[in-house]
């Protein structure tokens, strides 16, 4: 009884998890960039003066599924999709850098260059500040270049580059915040080969139909760890009654 009460609760805190995971998932269907988060299961054993027999799990969002989205030309000069495993270095909230796919960009009113989420995207120098009254485009290097509309005779000038990573052979991980960072902190390294696609974004790469089957499959479930711990308790009053009659 014991036992089977730590194993059939600890699947259904494992089955609740699983189905935030889904829903964050389902939800980000339609966010540029999203890589779908990936659930993992690690088997727990309670210590104790008798034996390890208490077969728990601990469950957490481990990592996420790199796979590519699927790639949408937008015409709009700034949307850049990234290739390969290149990702894009931005400026959290609490001043650190991390890194995304998410590539619809945009020029805030003070200048400054920012994806979808509001994220300042880092340059050579931190920040990228696009001049007031120029015209800005990304070119495949990451180059963000601009034109005065004034001197349409000019030829582009290069203001700065996005600094592009390679996250091969270096662990990497999905925050609380949808920001992916290098595990243990540090950042990555400027990978001058890394390339993005000019005026695409790459959408989501949640499959929406998986995710629904992957939704009812965890609800069943929860519901038959559910009538686990009823039977449980019903094992627990008949062996009480049977006690009670022995007395």
């Amino acid at each position: 009884m014991d036992r089977l009460i730590y194993t059939a609760v600890s699947g259904m805190n494992a089955s609740l998890n699983q189905q935030r995971v889904i829903a964050s998932n389902m939800a980000n269907a339609q966010t540029i960039g999203f890589k779908a988060e990936i659930l993992q299961a690690t088997p727990m054993t309670l210590e104790g003066p008798q034996l390890e027999v208490r077969s728990m799990s601990s469950t957490e969002v481990k990592s996420a599924s790199m796979k590519d989205g699927e790639i949408n030309q937008t015409g709009y000069a700034l949307d850049i999709a990234m290739q390969g495993d290149a990702m894009m270095a931005v400026q959290a909230p609490d001043g650190t850098e991390s890194y995304t796919r998410r590539g619809d960009l945009s020029i805030t009113v003070t200048g400054v260059l920012q994806n979808g989420e509001g994220l300042p995207v880092i340059g050579n120098a931190g920040p990228i500040t696009i001049p007031p009254g120029t015209n800005a485009t990304i070119a495949p290097d990451g180059n963000v270049m601009v034109t005065d509309p004034a001197n349409p005779d000019q030829p582009a000038q290069t203001l700065d580059r996005i600094k592009l990573v390679s996250t091969t052979g270096t662990q990497i991980a999905k925050d609380i915040d949808g920001q992916f960072r290098v595990k243990g902190g540090g950042v990555l390294p400027v990978n001058e080969n890394a390339r993005v696609i000019p005026e695409a974004l790459e959408e989501s790469n949640v499959n929406a139909s998986e995710v629904l089957v992957q939704m009812i499959s965890a609800q069943r479930l929860f519901d038959m760890r559910t009538k686990l711990v009823q039977t449980a308790s019903q094992l627990d009053e008949a062996g009480a009654r049977l006690m009670r009659i022995d007395s």
